[in-house]
């Protein structure tokens, strides 16, 4: 067994830009399309609670699959599953492309959340077999850099299309990046060893039922529906999940990774990552109705107003990526956090008629501590894992990050029912979850342990 150290150059650059394609398609469908719901809500004759469909299926769609990808990554390697993943999406951009009705719509949404799946599960691990040990954190800090800017033009792109065109354009523009992202996939991607055992079915099953039905039953209640029916979703889910763990615990690579959350170091990066991840989402939500219906500054303010966040992201991750190849994670993570939780603090206590300029350095703080964190926190969950294991890191990795999207959303819809100041109070928890996961960060230093260097399996 030899080190291994990445693949060489030039072929190490080729393999980053396929993923870095990839990953900006997913990303960038996810922002544009929901710039867009109101004009697709027009055309194909559906209420706004109606086209939200558009979004929660993709959305969907990517959490109940990426685990079960995660683990087929490891049965038939990371290229294959990332390759199939690229060819998925872009299948369901034609299909979005050519829909002309909400449910035709919904569904090739849901295949492009398949294939995004495919990506984003495997993503992390092909990162880890593509670059050195030594520049891992430096990928991870780039990776975020890639994710910020693309976050940060969907929208502005989504308009210039819908200046010009009508709104299957903005599902059509992902099909030449999805061929490029193809072509340089299959000659430069890192092959990875396989694993010798077959998917678990059921466990994929149970994953999908649990994730499914919790995720649906908490919109449900949160929505206002019935709640006796959202209760029964949640209860399903809830004893899916249990059933899921309890099979896991029996197996030595199991499709729900309970095997690496024994691993202290993992475990406590996965609970930063959940609760930071809340924490940004108690903000994005919370944002746009404080500086909307509180601050009354219009929709395009708001946008100016939100892009410090994602700009600072992009500057802070690529650093701190650097800085995650030599420095202890958990510091640097802990010094992310601290200073989300300060700046969502301030966020929070803001005047109404707070000017432009307050609010847009606030923000930028929020995006500098959020960069600081995340690449070191993505580096130590990739590699805190056996090599052999690094899928269901990778996937863990995304789903941790949506798991505390979710539970973000869901408390901010909670506070929006409970009075009118909603959104300050959601940035307030914010602000708790932030310093929560800063704490766990900082926790992880009484249980490092010597990461044994990657290996050629």
């Amino acid at each position: 067994m030899s080190e291994w150290d990445g693949l060489p150059t030039p072929r190490r650059y080729w393999s980053v830009a396929a993923i870095w394609l990839a990953l900006t398609m997913a990303v960038l469908d996810a922002s544009i399309a929901n710039v867009a719901l109101p004009t697709i809500a027009r055309d194909v004759r559906a209420t706004s609670a109606e086209a939200i469909w558009v979004v929660n299926a993709y959305q969907l769609a990517i959490v109940v699959s990426l685990l079960p990808f995660a683990a087929l990554g490891e049965i038939l390697s990371y290229r294959r599953v990332f390759q199939g993943g690229v060819v998925v999406f872009v299948l369901g951009s034609v299909g979005c492309a050519c829909a002309h009705t909400l449910p035709g719509l919904t569904l090739a949404r849901a295949v492009q959340g398949f294939g995004a799946a495919g990506v984003m599960a495997v993503n992390g691990a092909l990162l880890r077999f593509t670059l050195p040990n030594r520049l891992l954190g430096r990928g991870v800090g780039l990776n975020a850099l890639v994710v910020s800017v693309s976050a940060v033009i969907g929208p502005s792109l989504a308009a210039a299309i819908l200046a010009v065109g009508h709104w299957p354009w903005l599902f059509a523009v992902n099909i030449p990046i999805g061929v490029c992202a193809f072509a340089l996939g299959g000659v430069a991607l890192p092959e990875s060893p396989r694993a010798d055992r077959r998917l678990d079915w059921i466990a994929a099953g149970l994953n999908v039922v649990a994730f499914g039905l919790i995720i649906t039953g908490v919109d449900v209640l949160t929505r206002g529906g019935g709640v006796l029916y959202g209760a029964v979703e949640l209860a399903a889910g809830a004893a899916a999940a249990v059933a899921l763990v309890r099979r896991s615990l029996g197996q030595s690579r199991p499709l729900a990774p309970v095997d690496l959350l024994k691993n202290r170091q993992f475990a406590l990066t996965v609970l930063t990552s959940i609760a930071s991840f809340a924490a940004q989402a108690l903000a994005f939500v919370s944002l746009p109705f404080l500086l909307q219906n509180v601050m009354h500054r219009t929709a395009v303010e708001t946008g100016l107003l939100v892009t410090p966040w994602p700009l600072a992201v992009g500057l802070a991750a690529p650093l701190a990526g650097r800085l995650a190849d030599r420095r202890p994670a958990a510091v640097l993570s802990f010094a992310g956090l601290a200073v989300l939780a300060l700046g969502l603090g301030l966020l929070a206590l803001l005047p109404a008629s707070a000017s432009s300029v307050a609010v847009a350095w606030r923000m930028a703080v929020c995006g500098l501590g959020f960069g600081f964190f995340q690449a070191p926190n993505n580096r130590t969950m990739l590699a805190s894992a056996p090599m052999e294991r690094t899928g269901a890191a990778g996937g863990m990795l995304a789903t941790a990050r949506l798991m505390g999207q979710t539970i973000g959303a869901t408390l901010t819809a909670i506070l929006f029912r409970l009075g009118p100041d909603g959104p300050t109070h959601a940035l307030a928890l914010g602000a708790a979850f932030a310093a929560l996961g800063a704490l766990a960060s900082v926790s992880r230093l009484a249980a490092r342990a010597p990461t044994a260097a990657p290996t050629r399996a």
